[in-house]
């Protein structure tokens, strides 16, 4: 006999996740905490898992992700119902969480989001995560669809290439002077890898990998980490340190003078694909359409064949 999954005992264990602690969803549900407590007990005792990792805030763990997954999709199939049954409080906005990349918010998707009609009546969560990462949120069921450099789909997910953003390494002319001998003629393998370097954050390995190419070794230990697209580029510019660039950017920063190509006809293609829930939803539909446009136009496209 097929045992079935309680709704009230899935959505318990969406808002648990979602507001972070078991005294917090019972707030959102307007029940006690021993009655959140129960109802996720109860969900594991049924499905024979630990769905939930008690640390603060609470994590689903990997059954967990299969449920969350669940109760979001759930969700927006309910609210799809009540909207064609015209049913009271379904005229409220459909809500469209994505995860992107810092340098694809600041360089080409946004654009994406006017192209969808007005009359859908979305609103847009959008997670800003590093395009290695993005899939994970995915997997949790944090959010609906995602921009990603894994072309592996998540379980439940589709999966389509969308293009590759280039970046180059770049540098201000003076700091390339000072630091990289560029008037000198000095090869660029020869102090790369000892010179000042921005990075993202800590888990940023893009310089790293750049240098290895060139030495075998990483980057300097004498590193900025400036977490914003925008600022990125302009601390590279302001000489605090070298950097990839997305193309996009540094194109007019080139043009006039502020950077300098560090290594000229060389660059690096990072290639991103849009993954989402394999669900008959339009707005999702219509949202994967966008990007795709979108993409095509901004992103360096893979020649015919």
């Amino acid at each position: 006999m097929m045992t079935e999954l309680p709704l009230d005992q899935v959505r318990t264990l969406l808002a648990v996740v979602d507001e972070g602690t078991f005294d917090a969803a019972a707030a959102a549900l307007h029940v006690t905490p021993s009655a959140v407590s129960q109802r996720v007990k109860s969900l594991e005792q049924r499905t024979g898992r630990v769905l939930l990792m008690r640390t603060k805030p609470v994590r689903p763990t990997e059954s967990g992700e299969v449920v969350v997954r669940f109760a979001r999709q759930l969700a927006r199939l309910e609210g799809r119902a009540q909207a064609e049954l015209g049913m009271p409080g379904s005229g409220e906005p459909t809500r469209l969480s994505i995860a992107v990349n810092a340098d694809s918010l600041a360089t080409w998707f946004l654009p994406a989001l006017t192209r969808l009609p007005p009359g859908l009546r979305l609103c847009f969560e959008l997670r800003r995560e590093d395009e290695d990462h993005t899939a994970a949120l995915l997997r949790e069921g944090a959010v609906m669809a995602a921009v990603t450099s894994s072309p592996d789909p998540v379980a439940g997910c589709s999966v389509r290439a969308l293009g590759r953003l280039r970046y180059l390494p770049v540098a201000a002319p003076a700091y390339a002077e000072e630091w990289l001998g560029t008037r000198a003629g000095t090869p660029l393998h020869e102090r790369i890898a000892a010179a000042p370097v921005v990075a993202f954050d800590r888990n940023d390995d893009f310089q790293d990998d750049f240098v290895r190419s060139l030495t075998g070794g990483g980057a300097g230990t004498l590193r900025h980490f400036v977490p914003t697209s925008e600022g990125f580029v302009a601390s590279v510019a302001a000489g605090m340190g070298w950097g990839m660039v997305p193309e996009v950017q540094a194109r007019p920063l080139l043009a006039d003078g502020r950077l300098i190509h560090l290594l000229p006809g060389r660059s690096v293609d990072v290639p991103l694909f849009w993954q989402q829930w394999k669900l008959d939803f339009p707005a999702l539909g219509a949202m994967a359409e966008a990007v795709a446009a979108v993409a095509a136009g901004t992103l360096e496209q893979a020649p015919p064949g």
